[in-house]
Protein backbone atom coordinates (compact mmCIF):
# COMPACT_ATOMS: atom_id res chain seq x y z
CA UNK A 1 0.00 0.00 0.00
CA UNK A 2 1.22 3.50 -0.80
CA UNK A 3 1.36 5.90 2.12
CA UNK A 4 2.93 9.38 2.35
CA UNK A 5 5.99 7.82 4.04
CA UNK A 6 6.46 5.37 1.15
CA UNK A 7 7.49 8.10 -1.30
CA UNK A 8 11.05 9.43 -1.62
CA UNK A 9 11.89 12.65 -3.39
CA UNK A 10 14.57 12.67 -6.05
CA UNK A 11 17.98 13.92 -4.93
CA UNK A 12 17.85 16.19 -8.02
CA UNK A 13 14.73 18.06 -6.90
CA UNK A 14 16.16 21.47 -7.66
CA UNK A 15 15.89 24.76 -5.84
CA UNK A 16 12.94 26.65 -4.47
CA UNK A 17 10.43 24.45 -2.70
CA UNK A 18 11.99 21.33 -4.18
CA UNK A 19 8.77 20.34 -5.90
CA UNK A 20 10.09 20.27 -9.48
CA UNK A 21 10.84 16.58 -9.46
CA UNK A 22 9.50 13.09 -9.30
CA UNK A 23 8.99 10.91 -6.26
CA UNK A 24 9.72 7.19 -6.15
CA UNK A 25 8.14 4.42 -4.08
CA UNK A 26 9.80 1.00 -3.78
CA UNK A 27 7.06 -1.61 -3.49
CA UNK A 28 7.33 -5.39 -3.12
CA UNK A 29 7.09 -6.16 -6.82
CA UNK A 30 7.14 -2.75 -8.53
CA UNK A 31 8.66 0.70 -8.44
CA UNK A 32 6.15 3.54 -8.62
CA UNK A 33 6.83 7.12 -9.71
CA UNK A 34 4.72 10.27 -9.54
CA UNK A 35 5.04 13.99 -10.17
CA UNK A 36 5.72 15.82 -6.92
CA UNK A 37 3.60 18.80 -8.05
CA UNK A 38 0.49 16.69 -8.67
CA UNK A 39 0.67 13.92 -6.09
CA UNK A 40 -3.03 13.08 -6.26
CA UNK A 41 -2.88 12.26 -9.97
CA UNK A 42 -2.00 8.92 -11.49
CA UNK A 43 1.28 7.15 -10.83
CA UNK A 44 3.35 4.95 -13.08
CA UNK A 45 4.48 1.54 -11.85
CA UNK A 46 7.26 -0.55 -13.36
CA UNK A 47 8.77 -3.92 -12.60
CA UNK A 48 12.36 -3.33 -11.44
CA UNK A 49 14.12 -4.42 -14.69
CA UNK A 50 11.80 -2.20 -16.74
CA UNK A 51 12.38 0.73 -14.37
CA UNK A 52 16.15 0.28 -14.72
CA UNK A 53 15.84 0.34 -18.51
CA UNK A 54 13.64 3.45 -18.28
CA UNK A 55 16.23 5.30 -16.15
CA UNK A 56 19.09 4.24 -18.44
CA UNK A 57 17.17 5.54 -21.47
CA UNK A 58 16.63 8.88 -19.72
CA UNK A 59 20.33 9.18 -18.94
CA UNK A 60 21.18 8.80 -22.64
CA UNK A 61 18.47 11.12 -23.98
CA UNK A 62 19.88 14.25 -25.59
Amino acid sequence: MLTPDTWQKSSFSGGGQGDACVEVAHLDTHIAIRDSKTRSRATLAFEPPTFTSFIEALKHKT
